[in-house]
């Protein structure tokens, strides 16, 4: 994608922009106001990168942010089914840091799922993180379940910190045997931490050996995949695979290319609650609807 094309899709960030999935599982965007109001069948939360125990500009109230996010979850009118956060819960991997993001993210009202971020692996290979957040049938952090008729999988893909995402072999063997299961028009959703596809290597944002998962994807006619890490909203599309960044609950980072290098990106204390937020998924009958919601 050429640098422009990031610049084009930055706009995104923060934005009350809404995707309409048709029957096939294509996503087209809309403007917010239009989105419909009914009861959906299914729903489901994405938050990412709360940064629990980061406190420098342009959030220095980290724990705040994440609060005040739960509790917009907890206001919406339909519960979602799930809340899955996509990684770097804490900043540092400390121990006082997972405690603070549990007491916090306990008081959502829907189940909460997660996978860790590089931040949450820091210096004990996510010892800390499997303790607070770890599953009983997910022992390598990897782990897949079928709902609404919706396969989704959770990949851990943060083993190289603040270079590039590796899945690591073991995982693609899981991964190719999980989705052999699955008939090529069963909907999938992917949840990463770090983008599967070549987004901007020069940031290391991308994952290693990412193309050996996509090509297990490529076969299945919707595959919706959602990731953190960077920090804002951007879509890329190949083929069947629909591929959205997610907004962080902390703090921003600059659009690719437009920095020296990624790391929190300074904005007006006015705006920071723009920039920042989640994102919901709704599911009826006819069609899916996924919204930006940023917390201010």
């Amino acid at each position: 994608m050429k640098r422009s094309d990031f610049l084009d899709h930055i706009s995104w960030t923060g934005a009350g922009i809404v995707f309409s999935v048709s029957s096939g599982g294509i996503l087209s965007s809309t403007s917010l106001a239009r989105a419909d109001a009914d009861d959906p069948k299914f729903s489901f939360v994405q938050i990412s990168d709360s940064h629990i125990g980061f406190s420098r500009p342009p959030n220095d109230h980290v724990a705040q942010t994440l609060q005040q996010t739960v509790d917009s979850i907890n206001a919406l009118a339909y519960q979602p089914a799930f809340v899955m956060h996509t990684g770097d819960v804490t900043h540092l991997a400390k121990p006082a840091q997972f405690d603070t993001a549990k007491s916090i993210l306990s008081t959502l009202k829907a189940p909460l799922i997660s996978i860790p971020g590089e931040h949450d692996v820091i210096g004990d290979q996510g010892q800390a993180y499997f303790a607070a957040f770890g599953r009983k049938d997910a022992p390598n952090g990897w782990y897949s379940w079928d709902q609404n008729g919706i396969h989704f999988v959770a990949l851990v893909n943060v083993f190289n910190f603040e270079r590039m995402g590796l899945l690591t072999q073991p995982q693609l063997d899981w991964l190719a045997k999980d989705l052999a299961t699955q008939t090529e028009e069963t909907p999938i959703v992917v949840f990463g931490h770090v983008p599967l596809y070549a987004l901007f290597p020069q940031w290391g944002w991308t994952t290693e050996d990412g193309a050996a998962a996509l090509a297990l994807l490529a076969p299945f006619t919707s595959v919706t995949i959602l990731n953190g890490h960077i920090h804002q909203t951007i879509e890329h599309r190949e083929g069947n695979l629909h591929f959205y960044t997610a907004a962080s609950t902390a703090y921003p980072q600059p659009a690719p290319g437009t920095a020296s290098g990624p790391g929190p990106l300074v904005v007006p204390p006015d705006h920071l609650l723009g920039v920042i937020g989640y994102r919901t998924i709704e599911l009826t009958e006819s069609q899916a609807v996924v919204a930006q919601h940023a917390l201010g």
